[in-house]
């Protein structure tokens, strides 16, 4: 269990460049628009959105070098995206350049929401998959919190200060580059490219007890059917799972928020210095009730969680709107933000990666993440780049009412259509999913496989 340990929480490291370079824009925000004298449309769209552009296609192409290359290659490759991004952008003298490269970090994050999961997911026990998963969540928050931190320290160095913000994430991208060295390809990939060798080798060091001949046999079958995609009739219910757990993830407002926290605490009245410590504690909010979801991710489920992450939404977001309606000021607002945040770690953000890289048999897993992830990330780069022309059209106070809405409506599918998968093997949620069992079967193949 500490190799497992171990090789997951190296693979994870990619979610920790993840939530850096998402977040680390965030204080460079309003210097970059007043040092380029940009709109509020093309600053949305092109300076703060384009590694979310990136995002999209890395995580509708990331797909395929993950299923063609490996998890393993394909992950140094995305540590080589994030070094390069990072460089290039700390050095750009325009908003067209700086925006190339913050796209090419972008690239990376996309295809880290596929690789990393299905990694971990594929080399981790059932009945501890949850938590080995989720520690990619857990960086994501981790490099979240640094990353506002750095923003705080590095503020006041001068009119360069951005180019330090952006540019630090250098560092932590060559160690991870070098330490994904060190961590052995997916047994279950292995397989799939009949490596059956050096797949044995790495599942006995995995679980010397582990059913090789029931992963080899869903391999072989999964070969014959090496042509299926995605969109086949019968992957219908996982894709449409995938499909709305994405969608609810970003309509929760989670991602705009993160990209303007500084600025969402200003319109509420706080000052820049209180803003960016606001941001701080949200990023620490953030980080503790990810470790709690983690704790609990096989001990409740993947559903019971989201159901008390969707009720949090639901009082969080609509407090938030109803602080900007009645203009209660002071630290109201974020007050119901860290309640957000707690929301939303303990809920979506433990459980969407660990679901979606759970829910589509191991031929197609890649790319079933890949659509998952290209749901959540279109979303991601569409929802952040509208806030500050939202903001100024329809006002904070609409903005988060909608999201409100949004969250009734993911309570909703939890109860009715989400299907729980605590326990229960890869191999054998494939065959339940894939040929739609109802959730009552699937609940008790779960039982099943806990007792």
């Amino acid at each position: 269990m500490n190799k497992i340990l171990l090789w997951s929480v190296t693979a994870a490291l990619a979610g920790f460049l993840f939530g850096f370079d998402t977040v680390v824009i965030s204080g460079a925000d309003k210097q970059l628009q007043l040092l380029w004298q940009s709109s509020d449309a093309f600053h949305g769209s092109v300076v703060m959105a384009m590694a979310l552009w990136g995002t999209v296609i890395g995580a509708i192409f990331g797909g395929i070098p993950t299923n063609k290359i490996g998890r393993k290659k394909t992950l140094f490759w995305i540590g080589i995206l994030y070094f390069v991004s990072a460089i290039g952008a700390a050095f750009a003298n325009d908003p067209y350049v700086f925006a190339a490269f913050r796209f090419i970090g972008g690239l990376g994050v996309g295809a880290s929401t596929i690789a990393a999961p299905a990694y971990v997911s594929e080399i981790a026990p059932a009945d501890k998959r949850g938590r080995l998963v989720a520690l990619y969540q857990f960086n994501i928050v981790l490099g979240i919190l640094i990353a506002f931190i750095s923003n705080y320290f590095l503020k006041d160095i001068g009119e360069n200060a951005w180019r330090w913000m952006v540019g630090v994430q250098a560092f932590p991208s060559l160690i991870y580059i070098l330490f994904i060295i060190t961590i052995p390809e997916s047994p279950r990939w292995l397989l799939s490219k009949n490596r059956d060798e050096e797949a044995r080798k790495v599942l006995f060091e995995i679980d010397p007890s582990a059913k090789l001949s029931d992963i080899m046999d869903d391999s072989r079958e999964n070969g014959i059917n090496k042509h299926e995609n995605i969109f086949m009739k019968k992957y219908r219910f996982p894709l449409m799972l995938a499909f709305l757990i994405a969608f609810f993830n970003q309509f929760s407002g989670i991602n705009a928020f993160l990209y303007y926290a500084p600025r969402i605490f200003e319109e509420a009245g706080l000052g820049q210095n209180t803003a960016l410590l606001s941001s701080i504690g949200i990023g620490i909010t953030n980080l503790i009730f990810t470790l709690i979801g983690v704790a609990l991710i096989d001990k409740l489920g993947r559903k019971l969680l989201m159901y008390i992450g969707s009720i949090g939404y639901i009082i969080s977001l609509g407090l938030v709107s109803a602080s900007f309606y009645y203009d209660w000021g002071g630290l109201s607002v974020p007050g119901f933000l860290f309640l957000f945040i707690a929301s939303h770690a303990i809920g979506q953000g433990a459980v969407i990666w660990v679901f979606i890289s759970e829910i589509f048999p191991n031929h197609i897993r890649a790319s079933g993440q890949a659509f998952g992830s290209s749901v959540h990330w279109v979303l991601a780069a569409i929802i952040p780049s509208l806030i500050p022309m939202l903001f100024s059209e329809i006002g904070p106070e609409v903005v988060f009412l909608i999201f409100t809405i949004m969250m009734v409506l993911q309570l909703l599918f939890v109860i009715f259509m989400m299907p729980e998968t605590k326990g229960i093997s890869l191999e054998t949620l494939s065959e339940n999913l894939t040929n739609k069992k109802t959730k009552d079967e699937i609940k008790e193949t779960a039982t099943a496989s806990i007792l």
